[in-house]
Formats: structure tokens, sequence, C-alpha cells
């Protein structure tokens, strides 16, 4: 870590960090844009155009040239960066967007003489995200003095610095706040990595996602040591950072969130002003999801130092953490800015430095002796040389203490886990809750016993349980690959009809104002074999408007009819009544279907990022009769959590919040 340069980049990045915004802004994040003279916008429309004919281009000239085809990015952001606030009417700053148009022309020039000097001197980067095929940047600065080399034979420490909130921070804006040529060095030894993280949604979702895909291409791209890699952050980005650390621990030397909020609660004065009470039993358990205390056990693997000013309110996201560590018989490491607010103080900011110095210079430990890890869903289930492959309940803490010793002895103790995997070498033996197991690397329990599991039998396991990456809610189905499959038939009835159209433009026009990407959408008609094996599909509909579910209706455990839809023994008249749903495939068991729905928080959760969180579980009924709103797709009779083999509880999986 190192005391960051005061310049109008770290001021967008860190300062500009106000986590409540005007309720009457809160369906138009970002806000509408500025209107720019009718020469201007004409002149940067024909620029735009240009250059999305040049990229055209440079796709065909550099098909046989993979390395510099994977650069494209870095010359397509430039393009959203312009085209975005033009076509949908965000904020743009013409002298801003003239300047983006010329970068991206110089870099298209320099990719086609086979040149990428921006890898040596830093600045602008961008990729491809894999969940919806956007374009999303992040800013690169170098080490002091580097040139980049394939093979390079040194290792570099990587800094993630996760930024503030700005409803203003549109694509052009976080690029062009060091003017997108070359920030100011950090250090001899190390990279830092300013991520966008889909704009202003704390690096939640699709912006966690984007964390790791920026970690591979770092890796890809320069000779970064996978053990000095450290996440901070600050405000939101304080945020991001608690919940990137506690959440993938095993990945980091260290961590250091400032300020922020690490869960949604106490943040949000719910129980003082009545709310928590108020809220649907499932609301309550899905906030296991992202609140942080719940966690709190994977910082015994991660050194973590957790800085505020010491008048900034926001200090109580340490306050909250170490309470939760103390609990446990933690201690948090905390560093605290003298007589300040909201903003790093400058002699606390070079303790931290070397504090964080210090744990990177030690690196990360892959093959620790001994572990503890703790989860509430298979989403988040690795903490180093150990995986949980299901649970006995989701949404109930889980929980794993392990040690192996110098024979290769592993002993683990469990708590709520169905299934593991062990990714040692040399095991020697295996003991799991007092029973002792031949020493190999899957294992189930099997009416309530520990078993040693083969390879076939671990893998058909899976596909009747809820694992990693297919364990719901239904937002987990836009954290990969997704697709919107649009209906073309004819509806069950009006009223459904026109709710499942209202939900499809819903869904897509938040998805590129609060995830900033196109979602990908095809007619049902049109869906092809590659389709269904590469994505997850959102199936916008009814079974007889919808063609693909039509062909899946009766393999799921909630019947959707002309007449009603039906859970067990539960029914509700299917002419005002709609189904939103997610679960494994029936034509392709290892993705998800997901039924009329997007992410699932909605414009009144827009004013807070602590309330960005998943609102839906894995089902609801929809009564249409109530209209659509900023906080739900209508009213909900009927929700529910299916069991860990995707079926119907009795209980809807209420249990204790």
């Amino acid at each position: 870590m190192h005391a960051r340069p005061s310049n109008s980049f770290h001021i967008l990045l860190c300062v500009l960090c106000v986590f409540a915004v005007n309720p009457a802004l809160a369906a138009s994040i970002p806000p509408p844009g500025n209107g720019i003279p009718a020469a201007d916008r004409a002149q940067l429309e024909e620029g735009v155009t240009q250059l999305e004919n040049v990229i055209h281009l440079l796709e065909k000239e550099l098909v046989n040239k993979p390395d510099l085809l994977a650069l494209l990015p870095d010359v397509q952001i430039y393009h959203k960066a312009v085209d975005w606030p033009l076509r949908y009417h965000e904020l743009i700053d013409v002298k801003r967007a003239h300047a983006a148009l010329a970068k991206g022309m110089e870099r298209a020039r320099q990719l086609r003489q086979n040149q990428a000097p921006w890898l040596s001197t830093g600045g602008v980067r961008a990729y491809v995200s894999r969940i919806d095929g956007s374009i999303q940047p992040y800013i690169v600065v170098p080490p002091k003095g580097y040139a980049h080399k394939k093979n390079d034979p040194d290792h570099y420490r990587l800094d993630f610095f996760f930024h503030g909130r700005s409803e203003n921070l549109t694509e052009l804006n976080f690029i062009s706040g060091k003017g997108g040529d070359a920030p100011t060095a950090t250090g001899p030894d190390h990279f830092t990595v300013y991520p966008y993280g889909r704009y202003c949604c704390a690096n939640k979702f699709a912006g966690e996602i984007d964390t790791l895909e920026i970690l591979d291409q770092m890796k890809r791209d320069y000779a970064i040591d996978e053990n000095r890699v450290l996440v901070t952050g600050f405000s939101m980005g304080g945020a991001a950072c608690w919940h990137i650390a506690v959440h993938y621990p095993d990945l980091w030397a260290a961590a250091s969130p400032g300020a922020g909020f690490c869960e949604t609660r106490a943040y949000q004065k719910m129980d003082k002003n009545g709310e928590w009470d108020a809220l649907p039993w499932y609301q309550k358990k899905l906030m296991h999801l992202y609140d942080c205390p719940d966690y709190a056990l994977n910082l015994s693997m991660l050194p973590l130092i957790a800085y505020a000013g010491e008048k900034d309110p926001q200090q109580q996201s340490g306050d909250l953490m170490q309470q939760a560590m103390e609990k446990l018989g933690l201690k948090l490491e905390r560093i605290y800015g003298p007589n300040t607010a909201h903003a790093y103080e400058k002699t606390a900011k070079k303790e931290l430095a070397a504090r964080l110095d210090a744990y990177a210079a030690k690196g990360r430990n892959p093959l620790p002796k001994e572990l503890h890890f703790e989860t509430w869903t298979t989403r988040y289930n690795r903490m180093h040389w150990l995986t949980i492959d299901a649970l006995d309940h989701h949404w109930s803490r889980a929980r794993i203490d392990g040690k192996v010793d110098d024979s290769g002895a592993v002993t683990l103790t469990t708590t709520n886990v169905a299934a593991l995997t062990i990714k040692l070498p040399n095991v020697s033996s295996v003991t799991i809750d007092g029973a002792k197991l031949p020493a190999t690397s899957s294992f189930a329990k099997v009416n309530g016993a520990w078993n040693a599991l083969t390879q076939d039998s671990a893998l058909s396991t899976q596909h009747s349980h809820k694992y990693h990456c297919l364990q719901g809610p239904i937002d987990d189905a836009f954290l990969d690959a997704f697709l919107i499959v649009k209906p073309t038939g004819q509806p069950l009835n009006d009223k459904v009809g026109q709710w499942a159209t209202h939900e499809l433009n819903h869904a897509t026009d938040q998805w590129r104002k609060i995830f900033r990407g196109e979602a990908p959408i095809k007619n049902d008609t049109d869906l092809s074999i590659a389709d269904i094996q590469n994505n997850n599909l959102v199936l916008f509909g009814d079974p007889s408007s919808n063609a693909t579910l039509k062909k899946i209706a009766d393999k799921l455990p909630i019947r959707w009819t002309n007449q009603s839809i039906t859970l067990g023994e539960k029914s509700y008249p299917a002419d005002h009544h709609a189904l939103v749903l997610i679960y494994p495939n029936p034509l392709n068991p290892k993705r998800y279907v997901v039924l009329n729905s997007g992410f699932t928080f909605r414009e009144a959760d827009h004013k807070t990022n602590s309330r960005q969180i998943a609102k839906l579980p894995d089902y609801a009924v929809i009564d249409l009769t109530t209209p659509a709103n900023d906080k739900l797709p209508g009213a909900i009779p009927e929700a529910g959590l299916f069991d860990e083999s995707w079926q119907l509880q009795k209980d809807d999986g209420q249990g204790a919040p």
C-alpha cells in the first residue's frame, strides 16, 4: 500500500462518496443528461461512427493476432464512453468526449502498428464481461519506470482500490479522471488498479465478478504475484472492500476498508423505525448474502486493517465488524484519522501504508496448516484448500475448522455442511467430525454419516443438490452469462402479457443503468443449442407466450397452466397472477432458468448501496391486480426457498431468519 497522490482522479474516486441521494432522483440513476448544442452533438455522433467503423476493421485485421485482438477493449471503451451518453441522454462533457474519441483513434492506430504503449505507461484499460458481453473499464497505475515485456521475470504486487459513490460517474467521467493518460507512478514494486465496478453498486453482484475478471486479466497481461494482491477502498469503496474481503478471503494478502457500510439492518436503522419487523421473512434471510458480520470468522485467515476518521459516522462499519470478531475471539486491527471526518488523514494514511507494506512483503499463504471458514451459501464456498460443495440448509450458518499436520493428516470439524472437497498434496488421512475416512478428495454425508466419494458419485450428487453457482436466489443468475428470452406467442391473457412486457423492459432498462451493460436478448423462436449451453436463460412471459417456458413447464416443481399457478396444495388463479422463479434449467441442469425477473432490487433501493441487495428468494407468486412499482413487481401473496434438492418445502424455507 502506498500514500495515494492528492490529485483530481483521487478526489473523484474518494471524496465524492455520498451514500444517500435525493429521493426524487432515485428513479433516475445516472441522472438525466445535460443539453448540448446541436452542432456539438453532430460532431460527436460523427466521431462515434468513425471510431466504430475503425473498430470493426480492427476486428478483422487482428483476427490472426490474438494477443493484439485481446487488447481491442482498450479501444472500444472510448467508443462506449461517448456513445452511451449520446444514445441514452446521460451527462456528457463535450471537451472530454472529443478527447476520448481522439484517444480511441490513437490507440486503434497503435494496435494497427502492432503497438500497445499503454501496457507500459498505464491508464485506461477495459475487458469484455463474461456476464453480458459489455465493455467495462478500469484504470491501471504501473510501477515507477515500468516497461512492459512478455515473460517478465519480475513478480509485482497488485493493489485494488475501490472508488466512492458519485451518481455522475459515467464511463466518460471515470476514464477522464486522469485525462486517460499515464497516472502518477505509485512505487517501484507494485501496480494499482482502480476498477469501475459497474458504476455505483459497491462492487456487488456483477461488480464483484468484475473484480475477479480484472484480477484474471491483470495476471494475464502483467507479471503479478498472486500471493501479493491487496484490496482497499474508501466510503462506498470501503463497503466494497469489506464485502470482497470476507467473501473471497483466500485471494488476498491483506485488505483495508476505509469507512463504508458492512451490512444493511443497523446501517439503515431498521430496528429503530420498525422496518425490520415489517420485512418479509425471506428478505431477512437473504441479508445473509452480503452482511459482512456474518462472515467475520473468515478474517481469521486474512489480515485486515479498518480505517476511519475519528469524526466519521461511517466508522460504524468497523464497530460492527469488531463486535462480530470479538464474539469469535478475534481482534480487528484499526487505524483512526485524528480529528478527521469522512477522509483519509495524512499521518494515519502513512501508518496504514506501512502496515499494508509489511503484510504485502509477507504475502498470502496459499496452503495454511490451519483454516477457519464460515458461509451461508455455496455461492461463497472456498477457503484455500477446502471447498464446501453442499450445505444441509442454505441461509443458515455453515462453518468448517480444519488442520493438516506435517504427515498430511487432515482433521475437520463441520457445522451445516453436507459435502466438501479437499485439495492438498500428499494427504495421508482424513477425519471429519470424528469419522476416520479414506485419504481421497471428495466427501459427503449420507444419512447423516460422512462418506468418501468417487469422482462419479460426487458429480451425481451435485446435479441433485444446490451447489456452487447453482443455489439461488434469483439474483444469482446475473453473476454469470445470461440471456433474456423474449416471448413471441400469445399470452394466457392480456393482463399477464402486459405485465411480462413491462417487467422485461424494466429489467433491460435497469441493467443498463445500474450495471452498465446491454442485457443480451433473443426471441424464443431464435434460441440455439449454444445459447442453452452457455447461458442462464431468463424467460419472460408464460407457458403460452414463451415457447421455451412451454417446453420445460412440466419439469418445474411449480405448475403454471391456463387455469392456475400451483405450489403444492396452494393454487392461484392464472388470470391475474404470474410467476417469478429460479431453477436449474431442465434443458441444461448446469445452468439456471429464471422466469420473469431481472435483478430483484428496484428504483426505491437506488438511494443507498446498502439497500441494493437481493429482495426475492427462489420463487414468488405475483398478484397482478397490484401494479408493479419502484419496490416490487406487484403484490406477493406467496414466496419461498426451494430445499437443498430444489423442491418445494412445506414451510417455504422460512425457518428462523
